[in-house]
Order: C-alpha cells, then structure tokens, then sequence
C-alpha cells in the first residue's frame, strides 16, 4: 500500500514558476514508477509526465516538454514537477501517482494504482 500527499500548487501568472511535490509512505517506493496527471474543470484526466523506477527514465506530453521536468528521490520517497513558463491552460488540478504497469510511460491511467488526492494549480492570463 502507498499513500501519495502533493503539495506546492498555488495561483500564478502567466510566465511563472511552480514546483509540485509528492510525498509517499511505504518502504517500496523505488519499486514503482511515478506519474503526474492533471484535471481540467470539465475535461477528462490527462497524463503529464512520467518517470521510471530508478529515475532514468523520464517522459512527458508533448504540451509540457521543454517546460516541466520531472524528478524523483528514492532517498526521500518524493517525486516533484518543476513547471517553468506556465500558461493559463496548464490550469488544473495536478495528480501524483504510483504504479509500473504496462503503459506507464505513455499515460496509461490502469497502469497506475495508486494515486494522491491532487493540488490546484492555476495559471491568471
């Protein structure tokens, strides 16, 4: 079982900067991959970024490429997203989750079980 807390949404303008973090609980952290999606008011849940076991791997959607980066610290069971140049359609509640299943790196939500219970995040024109 892992229990996933974010942290570090707020209101920004346009342009700024914002860093997501994500806590978990349990000793088996590295043995999941990590993933963060966000929600939209009236939209269905999207993949953002990903990152493997090790964090080695990284991946990301191709409407925040070059923008955010994604992170991770086995040491500390945390994984962050550190969102530069943000727009006001980055607007959304930003979900952490945990899992490894086939699909991960493509933002496939089944291949996730385990999920936080989201920060806002919202971006002023």
């Amino acid at each position: 079982q892992v229990q996933l807390v974010e942290s570090g949404g707020g209101l920004v303008q346009a342009g700024a900067s914002l860093r997501l973090s994500c806590a978990a609980s349990g000793r088996t952290f590295s043995s999941y991959a990590m993933g963060w999606f966000r929600q939209a008011p009236g939209k269905e849940r999207e993949f953002v970024a990903a990152i493997s076991r090790s964090g080695g791997f990284t991946y990301y959607t191709d409407s925040v490429k070059g923008r955010f980066t994604i992170s991770r610290d086995n040491a500390k069971n945390t994984v962050s997203l550190q969102m530069n140049s943000l727009k006001p359609e980055d607007t959304a509640v930003y979900y952490c989750a945990a899992g490894g299943g086939s699909g991960y790196s493509r933002g496939t939500m089944n291949a996730y079980d385990y999920w936080g219970q989201g920060t806002q995040v919202t971006v002023s024109s």
